[in-house]
């Protein structure tokens, strides 16, 4: 039992497995812990609608058919959310924010204009990243986006961000928002990319050659000129130390600057959970430290998706299920569904890795191992597989 400064008493809530975040790591999770037979499942959720990033990509998986390949995200998101409607233990609150993360192990959140307290079994961290920015002269002007801001704004509500615009990174998020620019008959007028290559997947990347788009890569952006707002932007030339080539600018036409410069994880509940962080730059930045089950330092608290490392949705949604495996047995024992599913999760989650698209995951995977075995005693509770 709770009480406010006024002396109100707040009633704690109590469920077996709670999940903040309804993105993909999160959505999965809740499905597949009800189908192993978890119950009282709470999933909380900040907007109004469920599927996170997934109602902004209106592009195909692929990859195997059994992990939505040939899906497209929005259509994904609305399996889950069907799936979610047929499994009477989940209960979901949309519209709830996660506010902090208390000493005895109470998750607080906000819900319809009122606080309230979750007292957990089992949380699975699933919060997702934020984008990075990037500092240049002038970059505060209107007509500087996020790329998951002009994702919202195009595949959400419709609304064009400009006439013509200059993706500023050359990763999968860049190249795809470029193509889906491309798709609403918005100008593009070039990707820009500090790396001496493409870092995206090949498949992205050839399609915005074949549209005409030039790729700069070894530059980057130094200015936006414009008085009220975006009127063009001045790219420069690197050398090998990444420093600017003098003399090597470019100015190019546009009303629209497009930043897809990475994404840092979300690990603000994590950092007041007390579970251990790391710095994991193929991550994205600061992480939880987790087991291969994807479990944190704190017994109770797990991470997938976004906030363990930034990597595609498809690696989200296993490793929510991993989680909810591993939290099953944890509440139901050891049984042979869950033992087969955990196996399951953690060989697709392998597979998708191998190849020279992982190489950066499996680099930051061996990163971390090194950082555990390195202090065994923050996880006595390694994983039992």
């Amino acid at each position: 039992m709770w009480r406010n400064s006024a002396g109100r008493v707040i009633c704690v809530q109590r469920c077996d497995m709670a999940v903040v975040g309804g993105g993909p790591a999160g959505l999965a999770s809740v499905i597949k812990a009800a189908e192993l037979g978890v119950e009282r499942i709470m999933l909380l959720e900040r907007d109004e609608f469920l599927g996170g990033q997934l109602v902004k990509q209106t592009h195909k998986f692929f990859g195997a058919r059994d992990e939505y390949a040939g899906m497209r995200g929005i259509e994904i998101a609305e399996h889950f959310q069907e799936r979610i409607d047929e499994l009477s233990a989940i209960e979901v609150k949309k519209g709830a924010v996660a506010q902090g993360f208390y000493e005895d192990d109470v998750l607080g959140y906000t819900h319809q204009g009122r606080f309230k307290k979750l007292d957990p079994e089992r949380l699975l961290l699933a919060t997702g990243a934020s984008e990075k920015m990037l500092t240049f002269a002038n970059n505060d002007l209107p007509g500087v986006y996020g790329a998951g801001a002009v994702q919202t704004l195009m595949n959400q509500y419709g609304i064009i961000p400009g006439e013509k615009v200059l993706m500023i990174g050359g990763g999968n998020i860049g190249l795809i928002v470029a193509y889906q620019l491309l798709q609403a008959d918005v100008g593009v007028a070039g990707v820009v990319e500090a790396e001496s290559g493409i870092g995206g997947y090949s498949v992205h990347a050839t399609k915005i050659r074949r549209c005409g788009i030039p790729l700069y890569t070894e530059h980057t952006i130094i200015r936006a000129e414009g008085e009220e707002e975006v009127e063009g932007a001045v790219i420069q030339k690197l050398d090998d130390d990444w420093q600017p080539v003098e003399g090597a600018e470019k100015r190019l036409d546009v009303d629209t600057i497009c930043l897809a410069v990475g994404l840092a994880p979300i690990v603000d509940l994590a950092i007041q959970a007390g579970c251990e962080m790391a710095y994991i730059p193929e991550f994205g930045g600061d992480v939880p430290w987790r087991d291969e089950d994807m479990r944190t330092s704190h017994e109770a608290v797990f991470v997938a998706g976004d906030a363990a490392g930034v990597e595609e949705a498809t690696a989200a949604i296993l490793e929510g299920e991993l989680a909810a495996c591993a939290m099953a047995r944890d509440l139901l024992g050891e049984k042979s569904e869950i033992m087969e599913e955990k196996t399951r999760a953690r060989d697709k989650l392998n597979v998708l890795r191998e190849g020279p698209v992982g190489d950066e995951i499996r680099s930051g995977l061996e990163r971390m191992r090194r950082d555990i075995d390195a202090g065994e005693d923050r996880y006595s509770h390694q994983s039992r597989a």
